[in-house]
């Protein structure tokens, strides 16, 4: 029991380092770009020895790529979560994808330099991680196709929608709105920005039946 305890804290310890070390490394790219960011000033921020960053990641592309899995991880956590809540609570499909909006906006605004980090990436093709990033994307993407098309299975949708585009383009616009609101707009709430997507939503999917 002692030694399970043991390993348990070591674990939990390591977790708090790795997330010390997204933290740093994300703002810090955020600011000056990857090339410019050195592991010595990813450890810094971090508050840990270089060496720390060595032991948890092998590289700094390393880090980098883990660090889009955790965050690409979690955003597709928040939306899996609000869709069976939503299931729980009897809402209908349209709901679901409702409730996935505003899950979506709250994690960007939570991880807003993770986020513009994450939609500059996808552009670029050069990168060592660019296949991970399709794979963790591709499961954010599917947590709104398995909504959708439980929503045309069950009726409520139109069957000519084009699930894996649809669910895509629903992504993007919950991207893309966040950033423009942080970079532009920055004096609305977030109700204000979920209202004004909630009206696109009910317009152009629920519109589809």
């Amino acid at each position: 029991m002692e030694s399970s305890s043991a390993a348990s804290g070591g674990s939990t310890r390591r977790e708090a380092t790795r997330q010390k070390l997204y933290e740093a490394a994300v703002t810090l790219i955020a600011e000056q770009g990857f090339s410019a960011t050195t592991v010595d000033e990813i450890a810094e921020r971090a508050g840990v020895a270089k060496g720390t960053v060595y032991y948890n990641f092998a590289s700094k592309s390393v880090l980098f790529e883990e660090l889009l899995r955790h965050g690409v991880g979690l955003l597709t956590a928040s939306l899996r979560e609000a869709a069976e809540r939503t299931a729980r609570e009897s809402g209908t499909k349209v709901d679901a994808l409702d409730a996935m909006v505003r899950a979506g906006l709250v994690f960007i605004d939570r991880y807003p330099a993770f986020t513009q980090l994450y939609v500059a990436e996808l552009w670029r093709t050069n990168r060592a991680w660019q296949s991970t990033l399709m794979v963790v994307r591709q499961q954010a993407v599917a947590v709104v196709e398995d909504v959708l098309r439980a929503g045309v299975a069950g009726g409520e949708f139109s069957d000519e929608i084009d699930v894996p585009l649809t669910a895509a383009a629903l992504v993007g616009m919950v991207l893309v709105a966040a950033l423009d609101w942080k970079s532009f707009q920055p004096e609305r709430s977030l109700d204000d920005v979920h209202a004004a997507l909630s009206r696109l939503l009910q317009g152009r999917v629920s519109g589809c039946r």
